[in-house]
């Protein structure tokens, strides 16, 4: 299901990159290694993944190379359920990933809506097609140990590495890694590449505008948090589709549509051509709205997935309705 080896993109730069595009959970991980010393950025969905993932690392860093810094690039489970693999680890990421953290669905709820909602029904249909590959069972979230607010830096061997809070954006907490000597990078779920975001804090100029500070850094490779390496150019495209996004969000609220109504207007006109996860622009779209509606509230996770589960069952029954 994942890779069993690390690309390096840079001197003593690693990426894991399991792919598998149009699917949810699948998330890119990175490894910094200088002399000794060594920092893991964000680890996979479940303690499996994680183990594959490790393995690779240290045949990468080396025996001697201890694994006991970590960078989390914010609270999604995909990128901090395997933080269990990696005990007395020392864990940055922002304060606010904390308030993240509360609201993420926990591993047993996500192994009940795999296994005990209806297959038959649209919710229960997405979640074992797009998380039915993952076993949950035994996960521990763990909290950061170290959190911070602007920026914090560290020292990886003779490398320094700018960990930069982006945050609101894709979610509450998020953080950028940047490695200004390799000109690297790890932008976290600030950016997807090949499929729709999934963006649940917002608003969506907030996201540009973290794409722009990853630009303003000039770095050679962005690494997003799923998908392909991306270039400057490459993240610039994404940022037109950000600010058109939000362009049409601001223009079918004045329509008086629903966030659920664009997003299908949007696929059915084909606006967004070859981005897997189109079902995802009804979680994007209701997260702007909110922003739009100037509503403070907490959003309800489950309800948005079930937005995108709907358009996803669907479209899987008419794919011509794309």
């Amino acid at each position: 299901m994942a890779p069993t080896d690390l690309k390096q993109i840079a001197p003593g730069v690693f990426v894991w990159q399991p792919g598998h595009t149009a699917t949810w959970g699948m998330a890119n991980c990175g490894l910094v290694v200088s002399e000794d010393q060594a920092l893991v950025i964000d680890t996979p969905y479940t303690p499996a993944l994680t183990d594959a993932f490790l393995t690779a690392v240290r045949t990468a860093a080396g025996p001697s190379v201890a694994l006991d810094q970590v960078a989390v690039t914010h609270a999604n489970g995909d990128h901090t359920w395997g933080l269990q693999q990696l005990p007395g680890a020392e864990v940055f990421a922002t304060h606010a990933t904390l308030e993240h953290q509360c609201l993420e669905p926990k591993p047993q709820q996500l192994q009940t809506l795999i296994h005990d909602t209806d297959p038959a029904q649209p919710l229960g249909w997405y979640f074992r097609k797009h998380f039915g590959q993952f076993d949950f069972a035994g996960v521990k979230v763990l909290p950061p140990t170290t959190t911070f607010a602007g920026r914090h830096d560290l020292v990886v061997g003779q490398e320094p590495v700018e960990l930069h809070e982006v945050g609101p954006a894709h979610t509450v907490g998020d953080l950028m890694v940047h490695l200004p000597e390799q000109r690297v990078i790890f932008a976290g779920d600030i950016v997807f590449a090949g499929d729709h975001p999934s963006h649940w804090a917002g608003p969506l100029d907030r996201v540009s505008a973290a794409c722009g500070r990853i630009l303003e850094l000039d770095p050679e490779w962005i690494v997003p948090g799923h998908g392909p390496l991306m270039t400057p150019s490459d993240l610039r495209r994404y940022v037109d589709y950000l600010d058109d996004l939000a362009s049409q969000a601001y223009l079918m609220r004045g329509q008086g549509r629903s966030a659920v109504e664009a997003a299908r207007i949007l696929i059915k006109e084909d606006r967004y051509p070859g981005l897997g996860l189109p079902e995802r622009l009804a979680i994007t779209l209701s997260t702007e709205y909110r922003h739009l509606n100037q509503d403070s509230t907490s959003p309800d996770l489950l309800e948005l997935m079930n937005h995108a589960a709907r358009i996803g069952w669907d479209l899987s029954a008419n794919p011509l309705a794309r």
